[in-house]
């Protein structure tokens, strides 16, 4: 018999905890809609308020909007008539076909669309004017609450609407997810995808059909039996083909939703057939077959199919397996982990890397399959601030055995072992590897240097995988305070210190910031090898914090010649990072550099860090360089005294209490 998938397979969506409130109020729904009923009134949201920065963000709407309830618009309207179906789907003057592909493609499962759009809603009893929706969001379900003021003009919705006028659920789903998003105009262009995940918490995987395996009918028919969203489109070569006609009705650059496969006989032979669905609802496939196509017609016809897997598993397999997921959160912050791909190796290293341990083969197997899928988050919802979707990918090497941040010359002599197909401008990218059990370093990074964006990274493995953020840790390696030379033992450059430090200080011998600074000046101005304008006041008065044992706020000099021991050193350090003799270091080096004076600092307060001491062109003079380390030590020594005096006083690590105390 000829079958039409349309059913919801076997596998369910991710159901994780309850989804975390998102209202400002901190309230759920509700206790939201529980506060309204009681006062006899309609729920309006302020969070997402009916008026054109709700709208908008770059132009001013083409026509009066007005905003109403859907009581205002129909005398009986109703949230969901007679089940919600793809045919509920309708788009409006807003560009963002894909979303509602998307949303066509959840209608065939039942299982995520009731998690998408929770049950017990409508405009009968109970009704207050609130209505509530779910989605993923980089590993956690968000509730997003709403009203239902919705856009309209001449009493008709005016972007997402049901073919029959009196439903209202997929108008009201499209608000939320704007206001997911910061805005309606947010919504413009996109990938099919990105909502499918947004949906279902599930695992991208991308095929061209050109390219596409001998079985691909099969993978399609295995991903829809399995409830998989599927999606499909056809390139656009420049901006002028954009939403072009092909002679056989479809839109190039327009997102369809595959909404079931067929097989039929047709004089002995077996005929695959696909049914595509247009979001428009209009312009439709005037091939063979009509509203289903043949499938040769649709690989030759269409370029790009998009499959939203509720789990890992392959499409190409019949096996189901459990699988486990681990997820990191991270960041590409400019000047310190933003460092770009591979092709700028003097700054790639500075990237965030993640230890991968592989412990267990596959079943039968001598490798490890997992799936590496690297999401870009919130870029959508920053387009209003100019942000655009970054072109990212990632990298997989071998790790070397040693712990911590792996430096610029491991990457300069050692290929990786795997990497994304590409580096591309999406908001994830995924792929699915096979390799022997071992431990690996995974660098998700962009493409160029310097791009800024948080991101989201999970690897799901069919067996238990360890994994480490190579970056998440303080390690203060400080050596002990040298003691003063002996008298009758100084060098001739000590003896030169001490009598410019005696004619600056008086007969106590002892400094003021004000003083340390015009010495301090004064000795490394001849200094011919380190260029610096000149020390400044709050470095010399954080110096005299740092060495100031008796705490009179001065500096004896005693004191000052352990802090000219430390200088010393500093200054070398300073010079050794300082590649082009320029007198300022880049802040990607500032991480090696910092280590070398005993900082292995994690990626966030290091990111802290060059926010604070970089300037706009990602350069540390040495009175940066300086003023950081004095701090660094300052507020790992007092730690460190706390920490042993009193144990039950000390509530922060070691990370929160140098942010706060080197107030950063």
């Amino acid at each position: 018999m000829p079958h039409l998938y349309r059913a919801p397979g076997p596998q369910e969506p991710p159901t994780p905890k309850d989804a975390r409130i998102t209202h400002s109020s901190g309230q759920s729904f509700e206790e939201l809609r529980r506060a309204c009923l009681q006062k006899g009134v309609l729920f309006e949201d302020t969070d997402f308020p009916a008026d054109s920065s709700s709208l908008f963000y770059s132009e001013r709407p083409q026509i009066p909007f007005v905003w109403k309830r859907p009581g205002e618009i129909v005398k009986n309207p109703e949230f969901i008539l007679g089940g919600a179906t793809r045919t509920d789907i309708c788009q409006g003057e807003l560009g963002d076909c894909w979303l509602l592909a998307a949303i066509a493609s959840l209608t065939l499962n039942e299982k995520a669309l009731a998690r998408v759009v929770p049950h017990n809603q409508s405009f009968g009893p109970g009704y207050a004017g609130i209505f509530h929706f779910q989605f993923w969001q980089h590993s956690e379900w968000l509730d997003v609450v709403i009203d239902d003021r919705l856009p309209t003009f001449r009493d008709r919705l005016v972007f997402l609407h049901s073919a029959d006028h009196n439903e209202f659920w997929s108008a009201l789903l499209e608000k939320a997810y704007a206001k997911l998003n910061g805005s309606y105009e947010a919504l413009k262009g996109g990938s099919a995808i990105e909502a499918m995940e947004d949906f279902t918490g599930g695992v991208a995987e991308t095929f061209t059909t050109k390219e596409a395996p001998g079985n691909f009918y099969e993978i399609l028919e295995k991903a829809l039996t399995r409830g998989s969203l599927v999606g499909c489109s056809i390139d656009i070569r420049n901006a002028a083909e954009s939403e072009a006609r092909t002679p056989f009705g479809l839109i190039k650059g327009h997102a369809y939703t595959v909404t079931g496969v067929d097989q039929v006989n047709i004089r002995g032979q077996k005929v695959e057939l696909i049914r595509v669905r247009n979001p428009w609802g209009q312009v439709e496939w005037t091939g063979s077959w009509s509203d289903r196509m043949a499938f040769r017609d649709f690989r030759a016809h269409f370029d790009k199919v998009e499959v939203c897997n509720l789990t890992p598993d392959a499409l190409e397999e019949d096996a189901v397996h459990k699988w486990e997921v681990t997820v990191h959160q991270g960041s590409w912050v400019r000047g310190s982990t933003a460092g770009g791909c591979r092709n700028f190796l003097d700054t790639f290293w500075t990237n965030p890397q993640i230890k991968l341990s592989l412990t267990e083969k596959d079943e039968g197997q001598e490798e490890c399959t997992f799936l590496v899928a690297l999401m870009q988050k919130d870029r959508r919802k920053l387009k209003r601030f100019g942000a655009n979707v970054l072109t990212i990918g990632y990298a997989i090497y071998q790790c070397p055995g040693q712990e911590g941040h792996l430096n610029k010359d491991f990457f300069r002599y050692h290929a990786s072992q795997a990497r994304s197909k590409t580096f591309i401008n999406l908001r994830e990218v995924s792929d699915r590897f096979r390799l022997p059990p071992g431990d690996y370093i995974l660098i998700p990074s962009t493409f160029e240097p310097h791009q800024e964006a948080d991101f989201c990274l999970r690897i799901f493995s069919e067996k238990k995988a360890i994994t480490r953020d190579m970056d998440g840790s303080v390690d203060i390696d400080l050596p002990e305070p040298p003691k003063p030379t002996a008298p009758g033992q100084e060098t001739e450059e000590e003896r030169q210190f001490q009598a410019l430090f005696k004619q600056v200080a008086g007969e106590d011998m002892e400094v003021t910031a004000e003083e340390l600074k015009y010495v301090l000046n004064a000795v490394l101005q001849k200094k011919k090898d380190i260029k610096f304008k000149e020390l400044s006041l709050i470095s010399c008065k954080n110096i005299i914090s740092l060495m100031d044992t008796s705490g009179n706020g001065k500096l004896e000099f005693s004191e000052f010649k352990v802090f000219w021991d430390k200088l010393k050193k500093w200054m070398s350090l300073f010079l050794q990072f300082d590649a082009d003799k320029s007198g300022t270091m880049s802040s990607y080096e500032l991480r090696s550099a910092l280590k070398a004076a005993g900082f292995q600092l994690s990626s966030p307060l290091l990111q802290l860090i060059v926010l604070r001491y970089a300037d706009p062109e990602l350069q540390l003079g040495f009175d940066d360089f300086l003023n950081c380390l004095v701090r660094l030590e300052n507020a790992s020594r007092m730690f460190q005294a706390l920490s042993t005096k009193n144990k039950e006083f000390i509530h922060l690590n070691i990370n929160e209490f140098i942010v706060l105390t080197m107030n950063i």
